[in-house]
């Protein structure tokens, strides 16, 4: 994966960061989610990179960057994680950059354009509802389907000692339950292998069970206040969700951004939540449209 891509450790913001980089262009970041790695992109980045400079992290807690000590999502807020990827960029010579997020890397992509609005120049989110809608969405339809949002959110160590102990199963059956075919066939070899090694560690299982504790409370109480305040994304912003996601289950996806941005576009793909590796070309074309657009 990544061929011709150079693989660098950046020191970010109290956490090392594995990072790919390649290809020509203006600067793109690309964050991966939950419970994946930067491999996520492997299948659409050769495509990318023939216009962009492409960022392709490992984020905090995940693959081969560090895990920082936390209780209760401290260290993995959003807010954090951003700080994280703006540090890192700025280290390898950007202060100005577009950056697309699936899944947790989504939330952490809006948290930079709320957070640090000079910085992102276009933003693309992949298949999530903001975290502040999510929990507003909540139903007992809604808390079967992501039911994990709940149960990682538990208190240490419940979570992390029930995933330990077969944590491959968990990987699998987590991922291929997502996809519109309940498989894990749009999963390459390669990527799958990572996901596999990256998640079987203890202290990434930790790691992500930090993440959505931090959904569960700190990122929740951050969207909420800019909901209150008005605040807004100003950086355009394109919205793709999978027909049959979990975005998705609230109908007008669009219309939940719109009250959120200043200026959204965006449509649905045919697949379910892992919009890149089921839906590659329709993915790909979207995003080099937009971010290949000025303003």
């Amino acid at each position: 994966m990544f061929e011709g891509f150079e693989m660098r450790k950046v020191a970010a913001a109290g956490a090392d960061i594995h990072m790919r980089i390649g290809g020509d262009g203006p600067p793109l970041l690309l964050l991966h989610g939950f419970p994946q790695t930067g491999a996520m992109w492997a299948t659409i980045a050769p495509a990318l990179a023939q216009r962009f400079r492409l960022f392709v992290p490992d984020m905090r807690g995940y693959g081969q960057s560090s895990t920082p000590d936390s209780k209760g999502g401290s260290a993995y807020t959003k807010r954090v994680m951003a700080q994280d990827m703006v540090a890192a960029m700025q280290a390898l010579g950007h202060e100005r950059f577009a950056v697309a997020g699936h899944d947790r890397g989504a939330r952490v992509a809006y948290r930079m354009a709320l957070d640090h609005p000079s910085t992102i120049s276009r933003l693309a989110v992949l298949d999530i509802l903001p975290t502040a809608e999510v929990w507003r969405h909540m139903n007992a339809e809604e808390a079967l389907e992501t039911y994990h949002w709940m149960f990682l959110a538990q208190p240490n160590p419940m979570p992390e000692r029930l995933i330990g102990n077969d944590a491959v199963f968990y990987l699998d059956h987590t991922i291929a339950s997502w996809t519109k075919s309940h498989a894990l066939a749009p999963f390459s070899s390669e990527a799958l292998a990572e996901y596999r090694r990256s998640f079987a560690r203890g202290e990434y299982i930790h790691a992500a069970c930090e993440d959505y504790r931090a959904g569960a409370t700190e990122d929740r109480r951050l969207d909420e206040e800019d909901l209150a305040s008005g605040r807004r994304i100003a950086a355009p912003t394109l919205a793709l969700w999978g027909s049959h996601g979990i975005a998705a289950s609230v109908g007008d996806v669009l219309a939940v951004w719109r009250g959120w941005c200043e200026n959204v576009e965006g449509e649905a793909v045919d697949c379910g939540h892992f919009v890149v590796e089921e839906a590659p070309e329709p993915v790909t074309r979207a995003l080099v449209g937009f971010f290949s657009q000025r303003g």
